[in-house]
């Protein structure tokens, strides 16, 4: 297949939480080409690791058996990134979207994944059907360095 216009990276790795780091560091040195500021990096390297945490630990239940693919293309200034998992899946994304919303409290986890992905990207769309998995597609417009330096 190919891809006119677009500039983009595609990876895909066993559902281990140790492969996490990677897929933030792949993703931000994509990223990097465009010379984000400090925050807008921080921001998308901060989304991807809690999308593979959440395919890792709710879409696999951390049995490390499955494969996350990760997708990042650059149009201009837009960032897109599009995590999947072929888990689980999400009975009712609407209820996981609520703030401290968690499936699995007995891990501690705060339940804040999606709310902080929302919060840290302009668009984020969440499609899962349960027995098929989970993907997370998400938006982020960067400013110009030069825009941001001169406010």
């Amino acid at each position: 297949m190919k891809e006119v216009g677009k500039n983009f990276m595609e990876l895909r790795f066993a559902s281990k939480s140790e492969n996490e780091a990677f897929a933030r560091i792949a993703v931000a040195s994509f990223v990097s080409q465009l010379d984000p500021t400090v925050e807008e990096l921080t921001d998308i390297k901060t989304v991807v690791s809690e999308a593979v945490t959440n395919a890792v630990i709710h879409g696999y239940e951390e049995k490390g058996d499955g494969t996350i693919y990760v997708r990042s293309e650059i149009e201009g200034k837009r960032i897109s990134i599009t995590i999947s998992d072929q888990g689980v899946g999400i009975a009712d994304v609407n209820m996981a979207r609520q703030p401290l919303y968690t499936s699995k409290p007995e891990l501690e986890r705060s339940g804040m994944g999606f709310t902080i992905m929302e919060n840290f990207m302009d668009e984020v769309l969440i499609h899962s059907k349960p027995g098929h998995g989970t993907t997370v597609h998400m938006v982020k417009h960067l400013k110009s360095r030069h825009q941001t330096m001169a406010n």
